[in-house]
């Protein structure tokens, strides 16, 4: 599964993570999971080696705000944990193919 990743801060599954966008390149990336009706994307925290960290989190889109000037705030929640097999690109933001991390049930 290829998904795009915001590459900011560290996001927990069922934790709200409100974001301001306003980089041409992630403004793209939130356009197009609007437009795609994934209304999801991947959050990584940056590694000077790689680009983006080897685990995330998922995080799906609430509600967004659009301004006049491009800019728009985000309202989006963890969802699910992954890890990142792949590391990619695509018209300026980073990608990644993933696998999800289960976790397992207590008792």
């Amino acid at each position: 599964k290829n998904v795009p990743i915001f590459v900011c801060t560290m996001a927990y599954p069922t934790v709200p993570c409100p974001l301001h966008i306003f980089e041409p390149c992630y403004r793209l990336m939130i356009r197009r999971c609007m437009e795609t009706g994934t209304k999801q994307f991947g959050m990584c925290i940056s590694d000077p080696v790689k680009g983006f960290a080897d685990y995330g989190c998922i995080l799906e889109i609430r509600n967004v705000e659009f301004f006049a000037d491009g800019r728009s705030v985000v309202d989006s929640i963890g969802k699910r944990r992954f890890k990142v097999i792949q590391h990619s690109q695509r018209d300026g933001y980073n990608t990644a193919d993933i696998e999800y991390i289960e976790d397992q049930k207590v008792n």
